[in-house]
C-alpha cells in the first residue's frame, strides 16, 4: 500500500477520534486527524456531557436552597442569574476544550481543520480552514490514506411539528447557551437530554411538562425503570404525560402552545418557553459516504462487531453508528477501530477484535437519577437468558432516608443457573456514582453471593446494593 499520506485517517476530533488517533499513532500509524467542526472539542465537551453537567450543578445548588426549610435550615431562595451561571459554564467549556485543541495540537499525530468528503474509497477532498479566516477555504486539498474511521458525531433532529419553527423553541444547543429562566416549559421529548432540561428547569423554579411521543419515557429501560423515573419526575413537581402526539404549535396570549393528542383526545399545553429534544442525527450530510459504497441506514453508518464499515478499511465509531450514543461507548468503539486498523494494515492471521458491549453503560442525571449497565431484562428474554431478579427501595434504606431522597429502587438481574451478575439498574439519589460498584463487580464475573460478602459501610447509599445481592445470593 505504497503512495499513500497516511496510514490511518480519523474523521472527527471529539473524544472517539482524539482516542483512536493517539491509540494509533502510539502503534506506529502515520495518523491524521480532520476536523470540520465550527470549534475543536467535539460534542461532549461543547454540546453535550460537560455544558449540561455545568448547568445542572447550578440547578442541584438551587434545590438544596429551595429545599432548605424541610431540614431546619432558614434560607430564601431569590433565583438564578443565568448570565453568572453561563459566564462560569463557558470558562469552565472553553477550558475543556482548549485542553482537547492542546491535545489534538500537540503532535503527536496530524491535525488539520477543514471539511472532509470522501472522493474514492481512499481519498478525501478537504476544505481546509484558514488561519487568517472565519469560513472555510473553496480551494481543496486532496488526502489519501490506508486506512479511515468515521468518528464525526451526531447533530441535532427536529421533527417537523406544523408551527414549532414560527412559533420559536430551545433545541439542546439553544438552551445549553441561554441566560433566561422562563416561568414555564414544554420539553419534547423522554430521553437523556430532555429528562436533564427537565430538572434543570424544575429545580430552578420554572413550571415544567414533559411530552413523551413512546407509552413511557426512557423507553430503552424496563418498565419498572421507566415507572420509577416518572414517578421520581413527578414528585419533584414535574408534569410528565406520555403516549402523546405532537400535532401543532402556535403562539398565544397564553404563551407558546403545543397542541397533542393523548389516548384520542386533543389537549394542549402553554408555557413561557419550548425545549425540543427529539433525537439526533448521526453527521454523515456532506461526507459523500454512499457514493464510495459506504452503507448506510438513514444517515447512520452501518458496522460490524469489528467497527468495520461495509469497505473493511473504513472503520467508524461513536455517534455516527450507534448503537449507544454515550461517550464512553464512542471511546471504546474508537479503540476497538483503531486497534483492528494497526491489525488489518499488518495483514496478521489473528481475527480482528469486536466491540463487547457486556459491560455498556447508560446514566441519566436527572433528579432522581438513573443509570443501568449490563442486560436489561428484556434484552435478557431476547437472548433466551435464564435470570432472576431482585430489587429493593431508597425510601427504606437509612442513608437515603436521612438525607430525605426516597425516590426510586435499585434492581439486579443474576444468571438463573449460575447466578452471576448480568444486569443492574438504579432510580434514585447519585444513581451514575452507585452503578460503579455493580459495573466493576460484573467486570470480574461475580455472582450475587460476591457481592454480598464485600463490606460496605453504614451508613451509605452504596449499601443498598447488598440487599438485592442477599436475596438472589
Amino acid at each position: 500500500m505504497a503512495g499513500f499520506d497516511f496510514d490511518f485517517a480519523v474523521l472527527g476530533g471529539g473524544s472517539a477520534g482524539y482516542a483512536a488517533a493517539s491509540l494509533a499513532a502510539r502503534a506506529g500509524l502515520r495518523t491524521v486527524v480532520v476536523d470540520g467542526g465550527a470549534e475543536v472539542g467535539g460534542l461532549c465537551i461543547l454540546r453535550g456531557c460537560m455544558p449540561s453537567k455545568t448547568l445542572l450543578a447550578t440547578a442541584a445548588r438551587a434545590e438544596t436552597v429551595r429545599l432548605a426549610a424541610e431540614f431546619g435550615v432558614r434560607a430564601s431562595f431569590g433565583g438564578v442569574d443565568g448570565a453568572v451561571m453561563q459566564t462560569r459554564k463557558r470558562r469552565l467549556i472553553s477550558e475543556f476544550a482548549d485542553y482537547r485543541r492542546g491535545q489534538l495540537e500537540a503532535g503527536r499525530f496530524a491535525f488539520l481543520r477543514g471539511r472532509a468528503r470522501f472522493t474514492s474509497p481512499h481519498s478525501l477532498s478537504i476544505e481546509e480552514l484558514g488561519a487568517e479566516t472565519d469560513g472555510f477555504l473553496a480551494v481543496a486539498r486532496t488526502l489519501t490514506a490506508k486506512t479511515f474511521l468515521i468518528a464525526t458525531g451526531s447533530r441535532i433532529d427536529t421533527p417537523p411539528v406544523p408551527g414549532l419553527e414560527e412559533c420559536g423553541f430551545l433545541d439542546s444547543d439553544r438552551f445549553l447557551e441561554s441566560e433566561q429562566i422562563p416561568a414555564s416549559v414544554t420539553v419534547l421529548g423522554g430521553g437523556a437530554i430532555a429528562l436533564e432540561a427537565a430538572t434543570f428547569y424544575a429545580a430552578v423554579g420554572s413550571r415544567v411538562t414533559v411530552l413523551q411521543r413512546s407509552e413511557r419515557i426512557l423507553k430503552e429501560a424496563d418498565p419498572d425503570v421507566s415507572e420509577a423515573l416518572a414517578a421520581g419526575l413527578r414528585s419533584h413537581g414535574i408534569r410528565v404525560e406520555t403516549g402523546t402526539q405532537l400535532c401543532s404549535a402556535f403562539a398565544g396570549p397564553e404563551g407558546k402552545l403545543i397542541v397533542f393528542r393523548q389516548n384520542g383526545i386533543e389537549k394542549q399545553v402553554a408555557s413561557e418557553e419550548i425545549v425540543c429534544a427529539l433525537g439526533r442525527q448521526a453527521a454523515t450530510r456532506g461526507l459523500d459516504l454512499e457514493s464510495c459504497g459506504i452503507a448506510l441506514t438513514g444517515s447512520r453508518v452501518v458496522v460490524s462487531p469489528t467497527q468495520q464499515t461495509s469497505l473493511p478499511h473504513i472503520f467508524a465509531a461513536g455517534d455516527v453508528c450507534g448503537p449507544l450514543e454515550v461517550v464512553h461507548i464512542a471511546i471504546q468503539q474508537a479503540e476497538t477501530a483503531a486497534r483492528n486498523a494497526v491489525r488489518y494494515l499488518s495483514e496478521a492471521q489473528e481475527p480482528l477484535e469486536e466491540t463487547d458491549y457486556r459491560l455498556k453503560l447508560l446514566a441519566i442525571f436527572s433528579e432522581p437519577g438513573m443509570a443501568m449497565a449490563g442486560l436489561t431484562e428484556a434484552e435478557a428474554r431476547a437472548e433466551g437468558i435464564p435470570f432472576l431478579s431482585a430489587s429493593y427501595p431508597f425510601n427504606d434504606h437509612g442513608k437515603s432516608m436521612v438525607e430525605g431522597q426516597l425516590d426510586g429502587f435499585v434492581k439486579l438481574l443474576v444468571h438463573a443457573l449460575t447466578r452471576e451478575i448480568i444486569g443492574a439498574s438504579v432510580v434514585g439519589p447519585h444513581a451514575a456514582e452507585l452503578i460503579h460498584e455493580v459495573v466493576v463487580a460484573m467486570h470480574f464475573r461475580a455472582t450475587a453471593g460476591d457481592l454480598a460478602r464485600i463490606p460496605h459501610y453504614h451508613p451509605t447509599l452504596s449499601e443498598i446494593w447488598t440487599y438485592p445481592a442477599e436475596e438472589l445470593a
